[in-house]
């Protein structure tokens, strides 16, 4: 790939800073490899808080595919969701399962019973 070099300027016409064709395609020609580890890395460990492996990620030709059970379909959707931003991804394709389907919870359903909920409905 030929590299040529275009200047940016700002409104006073000073020359701010020069990008190449390369600079802007070099994000979307990551090796797959560095995009398994980023999505295993940052998916489930610092988004959804879950052991390293708790999902299982495929990546082939910059397209990921998510795979495995979670606890909440929430959690399937912000997996997804957050895989697509990680920069060279492509396509994201989500075969997660889950065993609460979260989404469809009314508001006033509770999900988790505490101990002082009724006693604190009688205050």
């Amino acid at each position: 790939m030929r590299r040529r070099r275009r200047p940016s300027g700002c409104e006073e016409d000073r020359l701010v800073v020069i990008v190449t064709r390369w600079d802007l395609l070099r994000v979307y020609l990551r090796p797959d490899a560095d995009i398994r580890d980023e999505v295993t890395d940052e998916v489930p460990v610092r988004v959804l808080w879950l052991m390293p492996r708790s999902i299982d990620v495929a990546v082939a030709d910059r397209v990921v595919t998510l795979a495995g059970r979670l606890e909440r379909r929430s959690e399937a959707e912000i997996a997804v969701a957050t895989t697509r931003q990680i920069d060279g991804v492509v396509a994201v394709v989500g075969e997660l399962t889950w065993c609460l389907d979260d989404t469809r919870l009314r508001s006033d359903e509770q999900v988790l019973h505490g101990v002082a909920d009724d006693r604190l409905r009688t205050l």
